[in-house]
């Protein structure tokens, strides 16, 4: 007789159980972790007093039917008693559908429950993930920060739910065999029992043997994984057909590939091996109670129906202790699972919006910096080691990147920044648009300082363009429409002509219907510069940053661009960071950056007849680009 109903349900999450990795029971659960989870799980509560009341029913269900199968032989066919033998056949099929119903039940309520709790949790830490400043980002690994969100909320979710229904469920369903079988045959029940421990025993060895080649075998799919990112975005597979090792880059994949073929081998094995131990107890039980009990009934001591009822609730047994017997694996991992996003969520986000936030007043705007002092953030600061893939965080000393720097930026001039690399000048274009906060000094705009503003405001006020724009794998008019998603087709027209690249639009098959392709590598570089003015302009801030806009363009590209610059900047307020000598020489201010300081400012005529910094820059960088 093969198990099924909560037996084999049962049976199969006892798996599960099994391949987990017993080295999590040596870890420590932190305190107050299981009184959060309660707190998500609050919302539920209804649904989980429904859950666990449906769970209670079907494993009391689930243990009639060897009873009635019982009546039907020692009384119905024993007595020739027609009526009851089909009374009792339909009572059984009433209780199967009513099983069966009950168990779509179970797994509606089990599924809202879960997927629920995977919306709660998979929201908050995608928001919190959101709040966190661009340091995190650039500490932390992509796939370590979708890991939790993905496997650690699902894990999180399984394990809860799993944990509810089968400890409430098994421990009814055990405790009602073991009492029934008693009642129908101790000496009987004591053997099956005495049996437990010949299967839990290797299968516990199996599932030690299984839980590591599970989480080797999650180790290598994410090497495996991590080569595949790696290597299908656009700049890894240009990498790899410019060094043209096309050969050993496939020998280096069916290596990795070779490994999760094999693992994956080990662990089919070895899953085979603990389903056969599972039937073979059951079968060796069942073959105990047939000769035995045979014996007893054939002797008249039992009835021939208790003999078959007692070999049914045998094969319900052995899966709800298996799953019993690994309660506190499944406990560990639930509470791991959780740990590991309660860890993010209590990482707090360096730049928060203060609860006195007021907006920037909406006007041309005016940017003051005042003796601004600023050292980049350390790793304890920002991230996780565990979301490093390291150790142990790195704990070099924080080291100051600006000194005293005081400028102002009048409304609807342009200063332009100039610097060796390395001087800081990126990171004063960055304390502009709050992506960092001051540690001495501040940074204002219309008289507020960022730190008091409104992130609101702030993001409409401030417009920044990078040297290597960012475009999403989308449309082209999804990424325009990233900027201001209420604007009208004219209002895109305006901005695509303002850009210098209305005419290329006009020209692409599919129009503003265009993918741009992953991280906008469809379009040129100067194309894609020219999207980002695009939707800078479709922005319409009052300030403009602009960080080497036009850097690594070719000529051509260069110029068009350089075109739709000298648009973006009409009547704003600009911060610069130029390399191009006709920028700088239309800037109202110069500020020449050198180790995190200004040692020179002005403009471009009284700086050159100097004896300075700039005069050395003119003559290394900018000299070659006079007409």
């Amino acid at each position: 007789m093969s198990m099924h109903g909560a037996g084999g349900r049962a049976a199969l999450t006892g798996m599960r159980s099994m391949r987990q990795d017993r080295s999590i029971l040596q870890h420590r659960i932190k305190k107050g972790t299981l009184p959060r989870i309660l707190k998500f799980a609050k919302h539920y509560r209804p649904a989980l007093i429904i859950f666990l009341s449906v769970v209670i029913l079907d494993a009391v269900i689930s243990s009639v039917s060897p009873l009635l199968l019982r009546e039907i032989i020692d009384v119905g066919v024993y007595h020739h008693r027609v009526a009851l033998v089909i009374g009792l056949a339909v009572t059984t099929a009433i209780l199967a559908i009513g099983d069966a119903g009950l168990q779509m039940v179970e797994r509606r309520l089990s599924a809202i429950i879960g997927e629920g709790l995977i919306f709660d949790l998979r929201t908050e830490v995608f928001r919190h993930i959101q709040s966190m400043p661009i340091a995190f980002f650039s500490r932390t690994q992509t796939g370590a920060l979708i890991s939790r969100l993905n496997n650690d909320v699902v894990g999180a979710q399984q394990a809860f739910t799993d944990l509810f229904s089968n400890v409430v469920g098994n421990a009814i369903l055990v405790l009602i065999i073991l009492v029934v079988m008693f009642i129908l045959s101790w000496p009987i029940t004591l053997v099956a029992l005495i049996l437990v421990p010949l299967f839990l025993l290797p299968a516990r060895r199996v599932g030690r043997k299984l839980g590591t080649l599970f989480q080797r075998g999650m180790e290598l799919n994410a090497e495996m994984n991590m080569v595949m990112s790696e290597r299908f975005n656009v700049a890894g597979a240009m990498l790899v057909k410019l060094f043209g090792r096309p050969e050993e880059e496939r020998q280096g994949f069916d290596s990795r590939a070779a490994q999760v073929r094999d693992i994956g081998i080990r662990q089919a094995t070895y899953q085979r091996f603990f389903f056969i131990t599972l039937s073979l107890t059951a079968s060796l039980a069942t073959a105990f109670a047939y000769g035995f009990g045979g014996a007893e009934a054939a002797r008249g001591v039992l009835a021939v129906g208790t003999v078959v009822a007692l070999t049914a609730y045998l094969t319900r047994l052995y899966g709800p202790l298996t799953q019993l017997s690994n309660l506190n694996i499944d406990y560990m991992s639930a509470m791991v699972s959780f740990e590991r996003l309660f860890e993010v969520l209590d990482l707090e986000p360096m730049i928060k919006e203060s609860p006195t936030a007021r907006p920037i007043p909406d006007r041309p705007a005016d940017l003051r910096f005042s003796h601004v002092d600023f050292s980049y953030p350390g790793a304890e600061d920002v991230s996780l080691a565990s979301l490093e893939a390291v150790a142990r965080l790195d704990d070099t000393p924080r080291t100051s990147v600006l000194h005293d720097i005081t400028f102002e930026v009048a409304p609807g001039t342009m200063t332009a920044l100039v610097g060796p690399s390395g001087a800081g000048k990126t990171t004063i274009s960055m304390l502009v648009s709050r992506l960092y906060d001051v540690d001495r000094g501040s940074v204002t705009i219309n008289g507020v300082d960022l730190r008091d503003a409104t992130t609101t405001s702030l993001n409409a006020t401030v417009g920044v363009v990078t040297q290597d724009a960012h475009l999403f794998h989308d449309t082209l008019r999804a990424n325009l429409l990233f900027a201001k998603p209420n604007a009208t087709d004219d209002e895109i027209a305006g901005a695509l002509a303002a850009a210098q690249i209305a005419d290329l639009v006009a020209t692409l098959p599919l129009g503003l219907s265009t993918v741009v392709g992953e991280r906008g590598y469809r379009l040129s570089g100067g194309e894609k510069q020219r999207v980002a003015l695009a939707r800078l302009l479709l922005k319409s801030p009052h300030l403009v940053v602009l960080d080497e806009a036009t850097a690594h363009l070719d000529a051509e590209s260069e110029a068009a661009v350089q075109r739709a610059l000298d648009e973006t900047m009409k009547q704003r307020t600009s911060l610069v960071i130029a390399h191009r000598l006709s920028t700088i020489r239309n800037a109202d201010q110069i500020l020449v950056i050198d180790g995190g300081r200004i040692v020179e400012r002005g403009t471009h005529k009284e700086l050159h007849a100097g004896a300075g910094l700039y005069r050395d820059l003119y003559e290394t960088q900018f000299r070659g680009q006079e007409d």
